[in-house]
């Protein structure tokens, strides 16, 4: 997880996503929004509170979707790698009741 996520902090954003909003989804947005939670997630010892999960399970789905509209290989890589991140932080450990 550390070294996916140090990964992805080491890649620049892929420029053709900039201002791309395919199906009405802003990818800076949801970028960043995906990465805050797993960050969050990372500096929390491994916790989110329920309205994160819920934020992260919302990134999965349009990142799911995004993915569908791609066919950059970089740009493939890249949202490939911030849903696997977001997928591995939404599934860890128990799901808080707060």
């Amino acid at each position: 997880m550390n070294r996916l996520w140090q990964e992805h902090l080491d890649t620049a954003f892929p420029s053709g996503l900039r201002g791309a909003e395919p199906a009405g989804i802003d990818m800076v947005l949801l970028d960043a929004t995906a990465a805050g939670c797993v960050s969050t997630w990372l500096s929390n010892g491994g916790a989110l509170d329920r309205e994160r999960h819920r934020i992260l399970r919302d990134c999965i789905a349009d990142l799911d979707l995004f993915l569908q509209l791609l066919d950059d290989a970089a740009e493939l890589g890249y949202i490939r790698r911030l849903r696997q991140l977001a997928r591995l932080v939404s599934e860890s450990g128990p799901h808080p009741t707060d």
